[in-house]
């Protein structure tokens, strides 16, 4: 049943698709984020629902009557520059015949990340990219908050399979990610059983991040809810209940929780922590030896690690965003990759600044404080997580641009009703023209002036 649901939702939508690209971006994230097929165990579980989306929008750019144009910032640059080294680095990468599957995963990522930021451009598509993407996740955060509330914190919580989420860190770094955007959704809906939910989805999203016994997120949440308060609107009530939830929900997982979670004091004694240090440490070798362009996808084998490892046989992932784009892209690719997030962040700063005193734009000075809330999330969790290349991040970095962007175009709008004082000025230069002038040129030109600039300034007022 699930397989013919999906199936029928993807096939049904393709003529939306061809009209609407922004509601193919819409698809795609459902499809690339959440992973729904893979909850089906039947005919649907491989069919390529990402590349029927991925053709269906593009053909739809060919198509729409919509507004299409790219915002071409230095965000937009440096994302594209990223995207340029990385077939750069795939191209001198040690194991070039190996990076493959990476490179067409993120390419085609990216590729829907400027389509995005080419077809939305509305207040509602904004909206519509947020609420997509806590629905997508904040599936997997109510359903292993479920979980582990009804065993008591005893089994661990993994995320859907077959994608960067699979993996019970990875699953609970995204959760903590998404708390504050569905806070954002909660501070700006009107309904109140709407607001009612998000608080119950944020409290079993919370749940399920500590039952992944993950330890990188529980560093992320840390910070998070702390950035959170700082950054709410209402710090009271919120950090009221922020001092009852939070040491609610820790105190409720069981001991063998509590044990994992202590061995951050003394993870030189763990052998987890020190192979992810020793992984650091072949990234920081690795980019010594090949500054520029690092290794490229698939590094982390025996023989890099024979190479480059203090200890050759402990083979690890990255288990670091940093290390990651370091050994995979060089010192550029971590120059780029960290520029991606303090320009996404400087944007957030920019819309705060000029919003936050503007009823009109409390929606835009929400979003961007939650947006950077998550941010600080990813920076602080990812420093243990190989996430470099996870969806979210790109998808807020354009969400956080879309919203500048709309944002600097109403605030720049000229004036929307006739300027009295400068038509009066107007008519008196006029005046004084006419008494210099000869009757033919008075009548020809100076005369209809004040009459044409009105007209002008009227079909101002009607195209606003």
């Amino acid at each position: 049943m699930r397989d013919i649901i999906i199936t029928a939702l993807v096939l049904g939508s393709i003529p939306y698709m061809l009209r609407k690209p922004s509601v193919g971006i819409i698809m795609w994230v459902w499809i690339s984020v959440m992973n729904p097929h893979r909850l089906a165990w039947g005919f649907a579980y491989d069919l390529p629902f990402a590349e029927i989306i991925a053709i269906s929008t593009m053909l739809g750019l060919l198509f729409t009557k919509d507004e299409k144009y790219l915002p071409v910032r230095p965000v937009t640059i440096c994302l594209f520059l990223y995207m340029i080294w990385m077939n750069i680095t795939s191209l001198f990468a040690i194991h070039p015949d190996q990076v493959y599957f990476h490179w067409i995963t993120i390419m085609k990522t990216l590729l829907m990340i400027f389509i995005a930021m080419t077809v939305m451009h509305s207040k509602q598509h904004i909206r519509w990219l947020v609420w997509m993407l806590v629905i997508s996740l904040g599936f997997f955060g109510t359903k292993g908050g479920i979980f582990t509330v009804l065993h008591g914190g005893s089994f661990t919580v993994w995320g859907p399979p077959g994608s960067y989420i699979e993996e019970n860190n990875a699953l609970a770094l995204a959760l903590v990610m998404t708390i504050p955007l569905m806070r954002y959704l909660q501070l700006t809906e009107t309904d109140s059983r709407i607001r009612k939910g998000l608080g119950v989805a944020m409290l079993l999203c919370g749940f399920s991040a500590l039952g992944s016994y993950s330890r990188g997120a529980l560093i992320a949440v840390a910070f998070s809810s702390l950035f959170l308060w700082l950054k709410s609107p209402r710090k009271g009530s919120f950090g009221i209940i922020m001092i009852i939830v939070l040491p609610l929900l820790i105190t409720f997982m069981p001991a063998k929780w509590t044990n994992r979670m202590h061995t951050i004091d003394t993870y030189q004694e763990d052998a987890s922590a020190m192979g992810r240090i020793n992984a650091w440490w072949m990234a920081w070798h690795l980019a010594l030896d090949r500054p520029l362009v690092g290794g490229g996808f698939e590094i982390y084998d025996k023989g890099v690690f024979a190479l480059y490892a203090p200890n050759p046989r402990d083979v690890h992932a990255a288990h670091s965003i940093y290390f990651q784009a370091l050994g995979e892209h060089g010192f550029v690719g971590l120059g780029l990759f960290l520029s991606l997030g303090f320009l996404t962040w400087r944007n957030g700063s920019w819309i705060i600044a000029r919003t936050k005193r503007n009823p009109d734009y409390l929606w835009a000075t929400n979003l961007a404080r939650m947006i950077q809330v998550s941010q600080v999330a990813f920076a602080t969790g990812g420093t243990f997580l190989s996430l470099d290349y996870f969806d979210l991040p790109y998808y807020e970095l354009a969400i956080m641009l879309l919203t500048r962007v709309l944002v600097e175009k109403e605030l720049s709008g000229g004036p929307s009703t006739p300027n009295p004082i400068q038509l009066q000025r107007t008519a008196s230069l006029a005046q004084r023209m006419r008494r210099r002038m000869p009757v033919a040129i008075q009548k020809s030109i100076v005369l209809p002036l004040p009459r044409f600039l009105q007209f002008q300034a009227q079909a101002g007022q009607r195209e606003t």
